[in-house]
């Protein structure tokens, strides 16, 4: 029992949530820009490339944001995070069967998308067991 006033002990599913989580993260963002940057000609232009460049920075800086206020224990943080990471899961899942890209960048987006879509499916069942449960109380 953790005397009033102090946080309890953050357990080791909410740390191995997190790094799960920032695995993931490049590897989407990977997987992204390779698909910006892949674009069919007439498609894409260089602004249009450097907006989406700016896009996935700033998103790719609020999930970090995120990340670091989740593992400190606030439960809103967890919350947005799974709302956004299950949306990342069903964007990735899409775009890997629905989406005709050159064989390249086909392949960077499917391993890259996988593997961060599990991590971050990983992520989100530790952060909501049992023990991770009771750490989020702000």
């Amino acid at each position: 029992m953790t005397p009033t006033g102090t946080p309890p002990p953050r357990p080791p599913d909410v740390d191995l949530g997190f790094w799960l989580w920032v695995i993931a993260l490049p590897l989407l963002v990977t997987g992204y820009i390779a698909d910006a940057v892949t674009l069919p000609s007439g498609h894409g232009s260089v602004v249009v490339l450097a907006v989406t460049i700016v896009f996935v920075c700033v998103l790719s800086a609020v999930v970090v944001t995120f990340l670091i206020l989740m593992r400190h224990g606030y439960r809103w943080a967890r919350t947005l995070l799974t709302g956004g990471g299950i949306g990342g899961i069903v964007s990735v899942c899409s775009g890997v069967f629905d989406t005709e890209r050159p064989a390249v960048a086909a392949v960077i987006f499917a391993v890259t998308g996988i593997i961060g879509a599990v991590l971050i499916a990983g992520g989100i069942f530790l952060l909501h067991r049992k023990d991770a449960q009771a750490f989020f109380t702000r």
